[in-house]
């Protein structure tokens, strides 16, 4: 399979080595706040307006991702857990704060899997 042989990472094991992990990113992609989510760290500069003045070079804080989704700081948490474990957002820790962005190279293996496995 081709979307096996990716190079995304997700902490120190490669994220598409079985068919398991397939099955994660499908479910990560079967949430409608998360496909939001998603969708809002595609355009990070238009979506977090008030995360301009600190910069998108860490990702956006999970603080402005809560504040935009209206929904409880654990539950956004545990849809961006759900997000990253599927390989999809990637998280830089400063300091206090968390930042997400988009796994670009995890969405460009997806891409290639659906054209060619499915």
């Amino acid at each position: 399979m081709s979307f096996l042989k990716t190079r995304a990472v997700y902490r120190e094991i490669p994220i598409y080595l079985c068919i398991m992990d397939q099955v994660e990113i499908f479910k990560a992609l079967s949430n409608k706040t998360r496909l939001q989510i998603l969708n809002w760290l595609k355009d990070p500069e238009g979506n977090f307006p008030d995360q301009e003045q600190y910069g998108f070079s860490n990702g956006v804080c999970v603080g402005q991702i809560q504040k935009k989704a209206g929904l409880t700081q654990s539950t956004v948490s545990e849809y961006l857990s759900v997000l990253q474990r599927a390989g999809l957002v990637k998280s830089t820790r400063v300091g206090q704060w968390t930042y997400y962005q988009r796994n670009e190279e995890a969405f460009i293996a997806l891409s290639q899997f659906l054209k060619t496995d499915i």
